[in-house]
């Protein structure tokens, strides 16, 4: 009852004078700063080198591979 009884005696508010378009923006993104400063951007992050798929096992399983193919052509 007593939310009723609120509702009926509100006071109604003076309506805004309509507000230009400058008004509005200034009212929605401010005014200029002058703390605002301009920072200069980062360098890009250097590139990571590229992962290789071989392993220490594999590099010398090749190593080894060259050698008996170079002693096979020199017998």
């Amino acid at each position: 009852m007593t939310v009723v009884v609120r509702l009926l005696f509100r006071r109604k508010r003076p309506a805004l004078p309509p507000l230009g378009e400058a008004e509005a923006y200034a009212r929605c993104h401010g005014d200029r700063s002058t703390e605002i400063l301009s920072v200069d951007p980062m360098p890009p992050p250097e590139p990571e080198p590229p992962r290789l798929a071989v392993t220490g096992e594999t590099l010398r399983q090749a190593f080894e591979q060259r050698l008996r193919s170079r002693s096979s052509h020199h017998a």
